[in-house]
């Protein structure tokens, strides 16, 4: 389990993953070591299982974002995840139950790109996809209480 500084702490991380310790010690009021120690604890846990960087893939010409609602043909399951895998432009991906086995975010940087994409998958797997208009909730954790 996480205390309230734990929590204080992993707020602070996720607000801006590049705070320092001495920034992380006034928030918490802890002394630096002590913000250390509890950092390393929350790491060996696995609680903390790293520090990133986010970045907006339209600076890189992704002009276009994608939801992929993937359903494998029989016997094409294990192919169609390879295949997910070594497609870079997929930046996500979930293997849920219901009738798609999997549910995925790709982005490419225009229209024809995503048919390039998709038709690498069509013999293997029929696809669904929805263009991103908006994202009203970025991925965040569930409350941790």
């Amino acid at each position: 389990m996480t205390d309230d500084i734990d929590q204080v702490l992993i707020a602070a991380l996720m607000a801006d993953s590049r705070r320092s310790l001495k920034a992380l010690a006034q928030i918490s009021g802890l002394s630096s070591p002590s913000v250390a120690e509890r950092l390393r604890r929350l790491e060996e846990r696995g609680v903390l299982r790293g520090y990133t960087v986010e970045i907006d893939p339209k600076c890189f010409g992704y002009q276009l974002q994608a939801i992929v609602r993937i359903r494998p043909l029989p016997g094409q399951l294990q192919e169609v995840e390879r295949q997910i895998q070594a497609i870079p432009e997929f930046t996500e991906c979930d293997k849920v139950t219901g009738d798609d086995c999997f549910i995925a975010r790709l982005h490419v940087r225009s229209m024809e790109q995503l048919d390039t994409l998709l038709d690498r998958l069509n013999s293997h797997a029929e696809t669904n996809t929805a263009i991103v208009k908006k994202t009203p909730v970025k991925r965040r954790l569930p409350p941790m209480l």
